[in-house]
């Protein structure tokens, strides 16, 4: 064996050394979870105001993160730095809010100003260390206790223990995610840019609405439907009747017509059991819809089949979505 493949072999074995140590960490966690853990979340849901997360150092980097991830799934948050809150951001904390303070010491100096600001006006606050007993957990009203595992790899630097508590943010964001019927297109709402917010887009955000659709009776002549086709410039006609959509004639029932077009309605020239979608689907489904039956458009109707709007192919890859 040389000695290149003797150190690459070393190197993975840590590597898997630390992620089995850090997941096996995490199942006991799962099992184990804290007791105050369904409490906080009831807690957090009668807050009328937000969510202050907190923490220093590691701990701060993984409090940004769960602040980060509260916001984007309907729960109002924000991160505090500990050295500005004590000069001068801890003016941006009300009583309508709630806070949540990081330290697996339970010990940091930094929050003292945070935990005593807390206590003064009553604002209510959640502690998260693996020090049941530390001052942090003891000023809290809610405790989100860490269980005391050893840190993965040499034991110096923080990472089983920031593992757990990235870990337990999540939990928790998903877990009031859930109690608030957050759904996709919630989500969306949020995160409007990139490949995530196309593929969660709904069709009523992508399609072109009654404005923009040629539609005529079904007795009207074909020269008249091929003016407001022309008109609206979508290439498709939707023929209405009784305020329900009846048919649909598109470029390719123009050509199967053509010989006939000056003698034909509108009706006559339809396509009477067209494709339609409703304006709740996600837009990525509508675009399977058209590749599966060779499309390029479709016509989006209510519960009543009473048209709303337009979606063309053009729409779903313009915004991103494929």
């Amino acid at each position: 064996m040389s000695d290149q493949t003797a150190s690459r072999d070393t190197i993975l074995a840590t590597a898997a050394q630390v992620l089995e140590h850090e997941g096996n960490a995490l199942v006991r966690m799962a099992q184990n979870l804290p007791d105050d853990f369904a409490p906080a979340v009831e807690r957090i849901l009668l807050i009328k105001g937000r969510i202050i997360l907190s923490g220093i150092g590691k701990s701060g980097h993984i409090a940004r993160k769960i602040a980060s991830t509260l916001a984007s799934t309907g729960t109002p948050a924000y991160f505090v730095h500990p050295a500005e809150a004590s000069h001068g951001d801890l003016g941006m904390i009300t009583q309508d809010d709630l806070c949540i303070l990081l330290s697996n010491s339970g010990e940091t100096s930094e929050l003292g100003d945070l935990i005593r600001h807390t206590r003064r006006f009553s604002i209510p606050m959640i502690g998260m260390s693996s020090k049941s007993d530390s001052t942090l957990m003891r000023a809290a009203d809610l405790c989100l206790t860490l269980p005391q595992e050893p840190e993965a790899g040499s034991g110096i630097a923080p990472t089983t223990s920031t593992t757990m508590a990235l870990a337990l943010g999540d939990a928790l964001a998903m877990a009031l995610m859930e109690q608030r019927g957050f759904l996709s297109e919630h989500f969306r709402t949020y995160h409007p840019g990139g490949k995530l917010g196309a593929q969660l887009a709904l069709v009523h955000q992508l399609m072109h609405g009654l404005e923009a659709m040629a539609i005529v009776p079904p007795d009207a002549g074909m020269q008249e439907t091929l003016l407001k086709m022309s008109e609206k410039g979508f290439g498709i006609a939707c023929v209405v009747e009784n305020n329900q959509l009846v048919g649909v004639i598109s470029d390719g029932d123009l050509r199967r017509n053509s010989e006939h077009l000056s003698s034909h309605s509108a009706r006559e020239v339809a396509t009477s059991t067209p494709i339609t979608i409703p304006s709740d689907m996600m837009a990525a489904e509508a675009l399977a819809v058209m590749n599966d039956n060779k499309i390029t458009v479709l016509v989006v109707v209510d519960e009543a089949d009473a048209p709303v709007g337009l979606l063309r192919i053009h729409d779903c890859l313009r915004a991103g979505v494929a």
